[in-house]
């Protein structure tokens, strides 16, 4: 439970629809990390997740769970702030020493793409009010403030925001990470029919669509936007600029 574990966790954060599957695939290439898929999100939908053997039904759980799995070698995972995580909030230790990093994605095309998947999404389920606040947390207990990286720039330049996570993690760079097999995988089996784009795909890159109309024209999700983007635009003034990486 100390600070051993966690600093061999590596915790990939995003709001939904933001690319984080693709993210999480990238690394699951690699072949060098233990990773796990969106623990804390399975526990809140599914009443428990099973990490690394073991299952847990409450946030703290999960978090033994991880650093448990962590003793073994360094350990990866991703997860979406469609809930607030309160017991991850009110961790200092795993928010100061764990390694952290924060994937962001215009609210304009995650709430269309949400809404796409499901049309009943709600406002917190948008994600990047919690995606703030973990963000902010995460800065006030550390040292150093998280890495932001933003999806978009990143299927712009995936070399880039590879080689900026991995100098962040203290990983090597692994080019050939960058593509993969198509292919649906288990341990995303619960929540599969979110992951077809990814699924269907041998690396990073842009599916241009008209995001716009559904929320400029439904009232309902024009009001998520003029709620998160604020958040987003906070989160995207502090983002790394791929290009100065280069």
């Amino acid at each position: 439970m100390g600070a051993e574990p966690d600093q061999r966790l590596i915790a990939l954060w995003s709001a939904p629809r933001c690319r984080s599957t693709a993210f999480y695939r990238m690394v699951a290439e690699r072949g060098d990390l233990r990773v796990v898929h969106e623990p804390f999100s399975y526990r809140a939908e599914f009443g428990a997740v099973e990490v690394g053997g073991r299952s847990a039904r409450t946030e703290p759980e999960v978090l033994a769970a991880l650093r448990a799995l962590a003793t073994g070698g360094r350990v990866f995972f991703k997860d979406t702030t469609d809930e607030r995580y309160r017991a991850v909030l009110a961790d200092r230790t795993f928010l100061a020493t764990a390694t952290h990093v924060f994937l962001i994605r215009h609210p304009a095309r995650t709430i269309a793409s949400y809404h796409a998947v499901n049309p009943e999404v709600t406002l917190d389920q948008i994600g990047f009010g919690h995606l703030r606040e973990l963000h902010d947390a995460v800065a006030a207990a550390g040292d150093r403030p998280p890495l932001v990286i933003d999806a978009d720039e990143m299927v712009a330049d995936p070399a880039a925001a590879s080689e900026l996570f991995c100098a962040r993690a203290g990983l090597p760079f692994r080019p050939d990470a960058l593509s993969w097999s198509a292919g649906h995988r288990t341990d995303w089996a619960p929540t599969e029919r979110w992951h077809a784009g990814v699924a269907s795909s041998t690396g990073f890159h842009r599916r241009d669509g008209d995001y716009g109309d559904v929320v400029r024209t439904d009232a309902r999700l024009r009001a998520y936007l003029d709620h998160h983007e604020p958040h987003y635009r906070a989160l995207y003034e502090r983002r790394a600029r791929l290009a100065r990486q280069r």
